[in-house]
């Protein structure tokens, strides 16, 4: 999941400002000597997770978001949307605050040998929030509903794999053909290739199920704006766009425990962090993410409250690298920027040690699957960086496009990284910043070259939701010549990491796949720097804990509404 960006910048933040911070750093970080990287960052702890207690039914909780692409699963994206939508509905699994895979719907499930054929069998008696029964052709239906060509979105990639989502895709066919749902219990999926995490996968909320008035969301436009699902909150009345969305409670929700809350109140907020953190400061709002430049204010006053959070997440922060254009068409050419890049001083200059640098794709947090240190570049060393400039052509002058978006806290960090390559290099780093959507855009593009600001959360809790999306020839969706469709939009392709990945997809046994995709990740990330890790995704948020309880942090970074509870 491509993470929206909302860490805005605070107010009078100008461009000069941000050029005078880029450059006072290089004064105490040695990044135009070889002096060595600066003071490591060991960035800011964890604070505790909440034990549970039990709650009572009552209260409202607020909070703010920016304006969703979509709360419909059909097509909800980016985390503001699957916020909303993860309330809304619950698919044949969940994921736990920890990123456990467990039971949603679907109290169990089973593979053939050769996981090419899932079978899920359902709980029965769960219902949608008009009272219709949840049954395994409400599964199919949803999933139809997303495939089908005219719905035209932009996460139905999630079911590629799915025998007739091709055809549906092409709009050469209406149904999935390896979906059956002839038993209401029972759930049976076949597949084109092998894939032993599927069952992983269906906790998106793409997967969802949907009632049988769901219609079109080419047609039924008044469904997508007030979906009926079957999660543990309802819509409360139609979303108002650029205003908010108000949920309720749903008091026939069975698939888990219920919620306490009586409503949730989401207020769209058109400067992002900076409307939630005021919100938060004049009693508005109960749940807020901070602008980048207030984070240690905000820790300092709220930390000794018991307000503050922070959590280590399933994400990662990276330059996207165009590795078939020049100037970085060569690993030595995109090692040589990562070693140029001294992380550690922009983490405690720009963000005040809040962050750790990574050297990695896959995150700490998939445990048994890090690799700290397989980037064996993702260091500053100057020596080595301009070696390899050197040897790749990376010559004084050479322009290099950065683009970022902006209006989203990311304006200082990358004027320091602008800095730090034109003067450990001596490039021209031609940086520029775009709406979000334009940069997207932009990355999509044939011909498009040198780096873009990336961050990803994964969408569920395997690694290889980091490397299949994002580097796997598949994902890239277009010829040379076409704009890419997938999220490999540096267009990197190697055979030996696709094969690798294509058989951790067929293997049963979790320890052997975990190893296979760590294979896969030391060819991609150590071998050919097809990527540029920067640091590891640390989120921090202010809670309101005086007046509730059980209030952490989700899987997707959201606040865990259907756990919390007034005092």
């Amino acid at each position: 999941m491509r993470k929206k960006a909302w860490l805005r910048t605070a107010a009078g933040l100008t461009a000069a400002a941000l050029v005078l911070t880029a450059c006072s750093q290089k004064e105490n970080t040695g990044t135009s000597e070889n002096e060595g990287a600066s003071t490591p960052s060991a960035g800011w702890p964890e604070t505790a997770v909440p034990e549970l207690k039990e709650g009572k039914k009552g209260g409202t909780f607020q909070l703010a978001i920016t304006e969703p692409t979509a709360i419909d699963p059909y097509n909800a994206q980016e985390s503001e949307g699957i916020l909303v939508a993860t309330q809304l509905f619950v698919g044949l699994t969940t994921v736990t605050y920890d990123g456990k895979t467990e039971p949603g719907v679907a109290d169990d499930w089973e593979t053939n040998d050769d996981c090419t054929e899932w079978t899920f069998n359902l709980k029965t008696g769960t219902k949608f929030h008009n009272g219709e029964e949840v049954n395994s052709e409400s599964f199919k239906r949803g999933w139809e509903r997303v495939a089908a060509k005219d719905s035209a979105s932009e996460v139905a990639y999630h079911l590629d794999g799915i025998e007739g989502f091709d055809e549906m895709q092409a709009g050469t066919a209406t149904a999935l053909s390896g979906v059956d749902a002839s038993d209401p219990a029972k759930l049976v999926v076949k597949l084109t290739d092998p894939n032993c995490e599927f069952y992983i996968r269906t906790s998106h909320t793409v997967f969802s199920p949907m009632p049988s008035t769901a219609g079109s969301p080419a047609t039924n436009t008044a469904f997508v704006d007030q979906p009926i699902g079957n999660g543990p909150f309802m819509m409360d009345g139609p979303w108002q766009h650029d205003v908010g969305i108000k949920l309720k409670r749903f008091d026939d929700y069975t698939v888990q425990d219920p919620a306490y809350l009586d409503t949730v109140e989401i207020t769209i907020a058109p400067n992002g962090s900076q409307d939630e953190y005021a919100g938060f400061q004049n009693g508005t709002f109960d749940w807020a993410r901070m602008p980048t430049p207030v984070l240690q204010q905000a820790r300092s006053t709220y930390e000794p409250q018991g307000q503050w959070i922070t959590r280590n997440t399933n994400g990662m922060n990276y330059l996207l690298t165009m590795v078939t254009q020049k100037p970085l068409d060569s690993a030595k050419a995109r090692k040589a920027i990562s070693l140029a890049i001294d992380r550690d001083s922009i983490i405690n200059g720009v963000f005040k040690g809040s962050q750790t640098p990574s050297t990695s794709l896959i995150p700490p947090v998939f445990t048994e699957a890090y690799q700290e240190g397989v980037c064996g570049d993702c260091h500053y060393d100057l020596d080595e960086a301009k070696k390899l400039a050197k040897e790749a052509g990376l010559t004084e002058g050479t322009e290099l496009t950065f683009q970022f978006n902006v209006d989203a806290g990311h304006e200082e960090w990358c004027a320091a990284v602008k800095d730090q390559l034109e003067t450990n290099l001596g490039l021209t780093v031609n940086m520029n910043g775009v709406q979000f959507t334009d940069l997207l855009n932009n990355e999509q593009q044939p011909g498009a070259s040198g780096i873009y600001r990336a961050a990803w959360g994964a969408d569920y809790p395997t690694p290889g939701n980091f490397l299949e999306p994002l580097l796997s020839t598949g994902a890239i969706g277009a010829e040379d010549n076409e704009p890419v469709t997938g999220d490999n939009r540096g267009r990197y392709s190697n055979k030996k990491f696709d094969d690798l990945l294509a058989d951790a997809l067929k293997e049963k046994d979790d320890a052997k796949r975990i190893t296979l995709y760590q294979q896969a990740e030391k060819i991609a990330i150590g071998d050919d720097q097809a990527l540029i890790p920067l640091w590891n995704r640390t989120q921090h948020r202010l809670a309101n804990t005086k007046d509730f309880i059980n209030v952490r942090m989700d899987f997707h970074e959201d606040p865990d509404l259907r756990v919390i509870s007034t005092k």
